[in-house]
């Protein structure tokens, strides 16, 4: 199982986690003030500690604030005196419980970093890996124009998380469409389109146009009909670079 195959597993069961996130440090206290003469309160908020970072790796933050939360108070509950009451006497006790939710806390969100990173890094691996597949169809050049640009349509869609792409050959003569230009901005009668924030035009499509020196070989019409997208700068750049690709195979066949 890789890594996005995971990350969904997860997804889909987060409900399940946060339960479990909130039972297991009970669990665990439980256990552990069966043998209070032998273990200790710090040993006791280790093993908890493992706990919370077991939860976090999950990338699920509310999981790991459940459970940094469940074992500050079942510490309370079961490892400090007076027993059985969320109430403690001993100061060393208060620090030890306020340690180990803060501990737990700041070891959800190293772990929600961790996870973002990798994240990313799948994602321009991913992107990578479109670009040099659709590279080596444009150089093989064993289908048709149509096909390869269908292909490249199919990667743009992907990369920018919208709901359709198609090659449209010849220039664009709408001017209500917006337009993503080389750098990876996008305009709309010449006025910037802030996309991080309100995502590509919803009421028309956006056009991505593929260039040979001066000439225009076509466009790629990108439609966010259904769900708003919001497509990050590199991720606009890569469909900038993968329309691109098309370039020199669309110009062989003028």
């Amino acid at each position: 199982m890789n890594g996005m195959e995971l990350s969904g597993l997860i997804e889909r069961r987060r409900s399940w986690l946060v339960v479990a996130s909130g039972v297991v440090p009970l669990a665990v206290c439980a256990v552990l003030a069966a043998f209070r003469a032998s273990v200790t309160p710090t040993t006791a908020a280790l093993v908890l500690v493992l706990v919370v970072v077991a939860a976090a790796s999950t990338g699920v933050r509310v999981a790991g604030i459940v459970a940094a939360v469940s074992s500050g108070v079942w510490f309370d509950f079961f490892l400090t005196e007076p027993y059985q009451t969320l109430a403690i006497t001993d100061r060393n006790d208060v620090e030890a419980t306020v340690l180990l939710v803060l501990i737990g806390a700041a070891v959800t969100e190293v772990a929600l970093w961790g996870h973002r990173q990798q994240a990313r890094a799948n994602r321009r691996a991913g992107y990578l890996d479109g670009v040099l597949g659709t590279a080596e169809t444009v150089s093989l050049a064993g289908g048709s124009s149509e096909e390869l640009t269908d292909h490249v349509a199919d990667q743009i869609r992907q990369v920018l998380g919208v709901g359709q792409c198609r090659f449209v050959t010849g220039p664009v003569h709408d001017e209500r469409f917006a337009v993503l230009d080389h750098q990876g901005g996008v305009s709309r009668r010449a006025r910037p389109v802030d996309v991080d924030r309100d995502g590509l035009p919803t009421d028309d499509s956006t056009v991505l146009t593929v260039t040979r020196g001066r000439d225009v070989l076509g466009h790629y019409l990108i439609t966010a009909a259904s769900d708003i997208a919001r497509p990050s700068l590199e991720q606009r750049r890569v469909a900038v670079l993968l329309a691109d690709q098309t370039a020199a195979a669309l110009a062989g066949t003028r």
